[in-house]
């Protein structure tokens, strides 16, 4: 497709979206550990997929299509040595923020919430391209082993491999940041 030229949308892809948009964003939340990523991951995903469109969904593959090219984009991209971002500062914690005087209107369970997916989106993050997949797939698309190997084009053995290696370092980044909350409840 040239730049610049334009694309019919196809049948059925605004219902697609309206039946599998916030699903797809949350894959593509665990594959990236970032909302504005994820965000940016799926619409590079459905930009690369939509010429395929009809052919993929009057064969039925198109959603395991889709994910599939999330996972290919997402790995492509922490290849890269630099994302074109560079971080500007430093939010410090809900737990600190209290600690120096601050406190959120309504007492900010929603604000708990968001720093609970930020510490889970900085260890996703933390870890290699394949073992987040590898996490996606088993854990949050609850596919099985095999479905996952086939997915990500390995063995089975290498799918329990990342999976046993992904949870222990996701255990060694969440454990600690467990036992702080605890701390200062």
């Amino acid at each position: 497709m040239a730049t610049g030229e334009t694309v019919r949308e196809p049948d059925g892809f605004r219902e697609f979206l309206a039946a599998r948009q916030a699903h797809l964003l949350r894959a593509a939340w665990v594959l990236t550990g970032d909302v504005q990523l994820a965000e940016d991951l799926l619409q590079t995903a459905l930009v690369k997929v939509l010429p395929r469109w009809e052919r993929l969904a009057r064969d039925g593959a198109l959603e395991p299509y889709l994910r599939k090219t999330m996972i290919n984009t997402a790995t492509s991209w922490w290849r890269r040595r630099w994302h074109g971002e560079v971080p500007s500062g430093h939010v410090p914690s809900l737990t600190a923020r209290r600690g120096a005087g601050w406190e959120p209107v309504g007492g900010g369970a929603e604000f708990e919430a968001i720093d609970d997916r930020s510490v889970l989106g900085a260890a996703l993050r933390a870890l290699p391209a394949r073992q987040r997949a590898v996490v996606l797939l088993r854990y949050y698309l609850d596919m099985s082993e095999a479905e996952t190997a086939v997915m990500l084009g390995c063995s089975q053995g290498t799918v329990k491999s990342q999976s046993s290696k992904a949870l222990a370092a996701l255990r060694g980044r969440l454990a600690p940041a467990q036992r702080a909350q605890e701390v200062s409840v």
